[in-house]
This record gives C-alpha cells, structure tokens and sequence, in this order.
C-alpha cells in the first residue's frame, strides 16, 4: 500500500472514531437544585444543570407530586403539578417554575433533555418539601 493510500485510510479512521464519539454525547443530568433526595423548604423554582447544550423546543420536564401522607384527606396518589419550563440563564439549564408554592409532600421531576445529537435521554428524581 502505497503512503498516500494508508495516510487516507488513517484519516479516514480518525475522522469515523471522532464522529463516533461525538454522535454518542448525550445530555447527562449535572446537578439539580433541589438535589435528588433532599428535604428543604418548598423551592421557588427547580434547576436542572447538564453537561450539554439543550436544544429546547425538544426538551423539557413534569413536576409531580408523589406522596402527600402529611395531607389529611387527600387522596395519595401521583398528581401533575402546573408549572412552566424553561430554558435557564446558562444553555445547560432546565428551569421548572411551579403555578402555585408546593406544599409539604414528596415530589418527582421526569426530564426529557435533548442536545445537538437530537437524541433524547430521560431521567428523573425526588425531592420532599418540608
């Protein structure tokens, strides 16, 4: 084989592993505030903070809340809350605003985050409110 021949096929290779590797970054959620787990004062706003780029018209979340044990008379069971979702200050942010304070009770956020590779990657966690 001649020198231009294996140089074009070592270029050929780099450039398919690079694009590879690129087509395969998905979306990882970072960080939330409130983190997964916590048990604090109801939050204002949600924050989700990934490792990439949201493409935001494909991206976005649910806020339900999952267990209102310390609500008499309530049924217990899953209930959407109303909420507005929007793209953050940082392209890596995900706000949710709730319509009304939360109330005491357990609550789960279901993301949906699309980035540049148009792949969509879902997640979710829980949070209590105090």
């Amino acid at each position: 084989m001649s020198f231009l021949k294996t140089t074009s096929v070592a270029v050929a290779i780099t450039a398919g592993l690079l694009l590879s590797a690129v087509a395969q970054a998905h979306p990882k959620l970072l960080a939330s505030t409130p983190a997964e787990g916590s048990d604090a004062a109801a939050p204002s706003k949600i924050e989700l903070h990934f490792s990439e780029n949201l493409t935001t018209q494909f991206s976005g979340a649910k806020l339900i809340m999952t267990d209102m044990t310390d609500m008499p008379g309530m049924p217990n069971s899953p209930m959407g809350v109303k909420a507005a979702v929007a793209a953050g200050g940082d392209p890596k942010t995900m706000v949710i605003t709730p319509a009304a304070p939360l109330t005491t009770g357990t609550y789960k956020v279901e993301w949906r985050a699309v980035s540049s590779d148009t792949h969509p990657i879902t997640g979710n966690f829980s949070f209590k409110v105090k």
